[in-house]
Formats: C-alpha cells, sequence, structure tokens
C-alpha cells in the first residue's frame, strides 16, 4: 500500500493559511492544524503543563487551561523564552504528528498547517511545501480584524517570524492569498500537479 503526500502549508501570520486548510477540509482532505493541537497539548498534557509551569510559575494556568494572552505578552518580547517554550511543546507535537500519520495512512494526500513549520523543523517530516504569501498591509489588517490586537503587535509578531524570503527557496508550490483569485481553484493545480508526479513515480 502506497503510503500517503504529506505537504506542509506554511507562511507567515495572516497569509491565508487557515482559510485555505479549512478550504481543504470542506472538501474532505485531513489537515493537521499544530497550533490547535498544540493549545490542546498545554492544557491537557501533564508533563509539558508541568514544564511550562516549571518555566514561568503556576500562575500561568487558570485552573484548566492556560493562560495565553498573558504567556503571549511575555513571550513576544523574550526570544530566549519563546526558544524554551518551544522546545517543551514542538516534541510533543511531532510525536502526536507522526501518530496521526498513522491513524491515516489510507489517504492520498495529508496536509499539516504550520506558521513556524521551518522553525520548528516540521518541514523534515512533508514531503511538499506550499507558501501561503501576501502583502504585509493585508496581513496586518487581516489579523487586527481577525484577533483584535494593535498594528504594533501584530508588527512585532511578523517580525519574530522567519520572512518569506528565506521560506520561497525551499518551498514547492506558493500560493499569493491576496489577488483576489479562488484559492481552491489555485490548490487544485497544486493537487493536478502532485496527482501527476506520484502517477509518474508509480511507473517506475
Amino acid at each position: 500500500m502506497n503510503q500517503p503526500l504529506i505537504i506542509g502549508i506554511t507562511g507567515g501570520i495572516g497569509s491565508g493559511k487557515s482559510t485555505l486548510a479549512r478550504k481543504l477540509r470542506s472538501q474532505g482532505y485531513l489537515v493537521y492544524d499544530c497550533d490547535r493541537e498544540a493549545k490542546k497539548l498545554q492544557d491537557e498534557n501533564p508533563f509539558v503543563r508541568q514544564k511550562i509551569q516549571n518555566l514561568f510559575g503556576e500562575g500561568i494556568y487558570d485552573e484548566e487551561r492556560l493562560r495565553r494572552k498573558e504567556l503571549a505578552k511575555i513571550v513576544f518580547k523574550n526570544p530566549d523564552l519563546l526558544k524554551k517554550l518551544n522546545e517543551i511543546v514542538h516534541p510533543f507535537v511531532k510525536e502526536d504528528f507522526k501518530s496521526w500519520i498513522n491513524q491515516h495512512f489510507s489517504e492520498k494526500f495529508l496536509f499539516i498547517e504550520s506558521a513556524i513549520l521551518f522553525e520548528s523543523s516540521f518541514n523534515e517530516l512533508v514531503d511538499k511545501i506550499i507558501l501561503m504569501t501576501a502583502s504585509e498591509d493585508v496581513r496586518i489588517k487581516r489579523i487586527i480584524k481577525r484577533d483584535g490586537i494593535s498594528m504594533e503587535e501584530v508588527k512585532d509578531r511578523i517580525m519574530r517570524q522567519l520572512p518569506d524570503s528565506e521560506k520561497i527557496p525551499y518551498a514547492d508550490y506558493i500560493i499569493h492569498s491576496d489577488d483576489g483569485k479562488p484559492l481552491l481553484e489555485k490548490m487544485q493545480i497544486i493537487l493536478n500537479d502532485l496527482q501527476k508526479q506520484m502517477k509518474e513515480v508509480e511507473k517506475r
């Protein structure tokens, strides 16, 4: 049995990753949401929770849940603490993702959505990479509307992520989400190309 093709969807905050992921799910594709699963592990995994409390203090949790707004204020202004937080969470997310792949091994395509695909080394677990892009102005407007935060906070978050210029050389496909063209049409072109490649490999 052929194994699924693992496709990473990445891009900076506000680039359109989640929108594409939702559209793929609406078409029946399976998408692993790194951010959502990381939050779930932070709340529910006792080992992750204890390590975070050791680093930030017990007050960083409000009974059942991590106080994410407070944590964000701390880590986005302290790169060292952000790095330490990621070093706690990412290994658990990676193992969870590997387990998820094994659970859905009969699928032709499996997707993973991650803003920090390269920074977290998740790119090592995928076969193909789709980079979502949009102009900074569009991204800022999207994030302010979605998260209700200030322009200064948005720019601070953007600055802490790898710029597109460093991701483009490693991307197999690039989707511009701000040109007004339907995302699903663009994605279908990519899927058609991937299916063609898979058939060529099978012939060998």
